[in-house]
């Protein structure tokens, strides 16, 4: 007895070793988003894109088990800054990844800075992340690229769609006067600063800009104001879906003369549903579901959430995650780890330099930077590329660029 006693306790302490070697490592990812508040759907439709990513793989890289704490911007700068911090601390993030607006991007860069967190992807497109970036690469390096190039290379499609359609007759524009709107912040002053600079050296009068509060949705008075201006074209950008289905709607309630530029109509999935045949003839510049693999993704997510995605939204986000996969992976191959020092070396020595890149998404041909385009993706018919689009009952028909284009732009009788 005393020998089968002995043996179970030399069974026993072996047996407590073996945890230690098969026991899985957590790598804890804190993934920013706008979770509450005016840009929810566009944090659900996040959240929804990057676990489709990650179940793909059963949230395992290696012997690492994929752990996302959820970190709500709640679209303000300030509380997901603190809200960053909190992850850091308190929930001991090891990297971070994505995020929708500028302002909250410049926040949480100084955060990931201060704990040399690298955090990759965020959609924050302002010219300001940038110049932030530039005036401090050493300490930034951190903020690992933008998902969404500044607003000035991608707007230019917009004039060149306007400009190709007077040329050959299709717009017999009586006066090119223009107004610009946006909501107050660093995207959409960034996009309606481009679009208006790019609208003058293509011989354009820009005689206004309106900055709106983010969630706004009453119009009326900035669109009588716009209305007595007598523009051709009214071009602007709003940050939530709300403001930019009701500026959208009130800009056919109220009879505006002009053609209308509504970037980021279609964000999200339901865009007609919000807006139905007030959007006819209203201007976008979004991604489509071109290829057999987003037209499957969006079957996929529209079946298991029962809601429509946004190929801004949800399509690119499924892209980036796919990318962040990807480092992971990379990281773990080269390392057999995943640390945050050894994700922040692969970040710059591979991210970076654009020896790593994705060429498997489903949106664009190829996510890739360069040491001359960082913190930017390379811009490019055979890279990051959004096409011009005008909506027609319920649809989105490609006007530009030419390679692409299923339609020539449309104007409506009452657009002088």
């Amino acid at each position: 007895m005393k020998k089968i006693f002995l043996s179970l306790v030399v069974l026993a302490m072996a047996l407590a070793a073996v945890p230690t070697l098969a026991q899985e490592k957590t790598l804890k990812v804190g993934s920013l988003g706008p979770f509450t508040g005016p840009a929810s759907r566009v944090g659900e439709e996040f959240k929804n894109a990057i676990n489709m990513v990650f179940e793909a793989v059963d949230y395992k890289v290696g012997d690492y088990k994929i752990e996302f704490i959820w970190i709500d911007s709640e679209s303000d700068a300030e509380k997901s800054a603190r809200a960053y911090e909190q992850a850091v601390v308190r929930d001991k993030i090891q990297v971070g990844y994505g995020g929708w607006h500028s302002w909250v991007s410049l926040s949480c860069m100084e955060v990931a800075a201060k704990y040399k967190i690298p955090h990759f992807f965020a959609f924050g497109a302002g010219s300001e992340i940038n110049d932030k970036y530039n005036n401090d690469k050493e300490k930034y390096k951190y903020w690992v690229g933008k998902g969404w190039p500044t607003a000035y290379k991608l707007s230019i499609g917009y004039v060149d769609a306007f400009e190709d359609a007077i040329k050959k007759g299709l717009w017999k524009v009586s006066e090119k006067k223009a107004a610009i709107f946006g909501v107050d912040n660093d995207w959409g002053r960034n996009f309606g600063n481009s679009l208006g600079q790019q609208l003058k050296d293509a011989g354009w009068e820009v005689v206004s800009y309106d900055w709106v509060q983010l969630g706004e949705t009453d119009f009326m008075p900035l669109i009588n104001k716009l209305k007595n201006a007598n523009v051709a074209l009214v071009g602007g950008t709003m940050s939530d879906p709300p403001s930019v289905s009701a500026f959208t709607k009130q800009t056919k309630e109220a009879g505006l003369k002009s053609l209308v530029i509504s970037d980021g109509l279609g964000w999200v999935g339901e865009w007609y549903e919000l807006t139905g045949e007030y959007s006819d003839y209203i201007l976008d510049m979004i991604p489509q579901w071109t290829t057999p693999k987003s037209q499957t993704f969006k079957d996929d997510f529209t079946k298991k959430y029962n809601f429509e995605p946004g190929p801004s939204t949800a399509g690119l986000c499924y892209d980036t995650a796919s990318f962040f996969l990807k480092v992971l992976q990379a990281t773990f191959e080269k390392y057999g780890d995943l640390t945050t020092e050894h994700l922040a070396q692969i970040a710059e020595e591979q991210v970076i330099t654009g020896e790593l890149s994705l060429t498997e998404g489903i949106m664009m041909k190829e996510y890739k930077y360069t040491t001359e385009t960082f913190p930017d993706l390379v811009v490019g018919n055979d890279y990051y590329m959004f096409p011009v689009i005008q909506y027609m009952g319920g649809q989105s028909i490609m006007i530009w660029p030419p390679h692409v284009k299923t339609q020539d732009l449309i104007i409506p009788d009452y657009v002088k």
